[in-house]
C-alpha cells in the first residue's frame, strides 16, 4: 500500500516493525532485556497524550525468576509458559490517585479539583488513560526493537493483592517483553475491512 495519503509517513521499515510485520509472541529467544532498554521504553511511552497529562500508568517489570514466580499462580494455564519464559513481564496498572500529581503534570490550571470526590470520573479517567499508555508501551517496545506478548488471562484480584496491596494502583493487563521466537507464532489472524469497523459521516 502507498501510505502517502496523510502527507508525511514514517518509512516502510518502521511501519513494518511497529504494526505490519509485528506480532504478539507466545515464545521467546533466550536473550536478556537490559534495564536501560526498559527505561528507554518508558521514556518514549510517556510522551503519548493523556487527558490533562494525567499519566496514570504504573508498571512493575518482572525480570527475576523469583518475581515471575509470584505472578505464576495468578495466570491462566495457557499464559504460564509465555510469561515464565519471557525475559520480562510488565504488570501494567493505573493509579486511582493520579490526580494528586496533576499540580505538577498539568500546572496551568487546578485540574486536581476536577477529580477530588468524583470517584466515577477518577476510575473512568484512570482506566482509559492507563490503557492508552499501556498501548503506547507496546508500540514503544516494538519501535525500539523488542517484541511483545500482551495477556489478559489472569486473576485480577490475585495480581492486585500480590503486587499492589495497600496502594491505589489496580492492574489492567500484563505484557511479556523480549525477543520473540518466530517458531512460537500462529498464522496471522484476519483483520476487518474499513467498512466493518469505521464510517465517515
Amino acid at each position: 500500500m502507498d501510505w502517502q495519503a496523510c502527507g508525511n509517513p514514517i518509512d516502510q521499515r518502521a511501519l513494518d516493525q511497529i504494526f505490519l510485520q509485528a506480532r504478539s509472541f507466545n515464545g521467546w529467544q533466550d536473550k536478556p532485556v537490559s534495564d536501560e532498554c526498559l527505561r528507554q521504553i518508558v521514556d518514549l511511552m510517556k510522551m503519548g497524550p493523556t487527558s490533562a497529562n494525567c499519566q496514570p500508568i504504573r508498571i512493575i517489570f518482572l525480570k527475576s525468576k523469583d518475581a515471575k514466580k509470584r505472578l505464576k499462580p495468578h495466570l491462566m494455564e495457557g499464559n504460564v509458559h509465555k510469561a515464565m519464559t519471557a525475559p520480562v513481564v510488565a504488570i501494567l496498572g493505573h493509579d486511582l490517585e493520579f490526580y494528586e500529581r496533576l499540580p505538577r503534570y498539568f500546572p496551568h490550571t487546578d485540574a486536581r479539583s476536577w477529580f477530588v470526590g468524583n470517584q466515577p470520573l477518577i476510575e473512568e479517567t484512570a482506566f482509559r488513560n492507563g490503557t492508552l499508555q499501556a498501548a503506547y508501551l507496546i508500540i514503544a517496545a516494538r519501535a525500539l526493537g523488542l517484541d511483545a506478548g500482551p495477556m489478559s488471562g489472569f486473576d485480577q484480584d490475585g495480581v492486585n493483592k500480590e503486587f499492589f496491596k495497600g496502594t491505589s494502583i489496580r492492574v489492567n493487563f500484563i505484557c511479556a517483553l523480549g525477543y520473540g521466537d518466530p517458531a512460537s507464532l500462529f498464522p496471522r489472524s484476519p483483520r476487518p475491512e474499513f467498512e466493518e469497523i469505521a464510517e465517515i459521516i
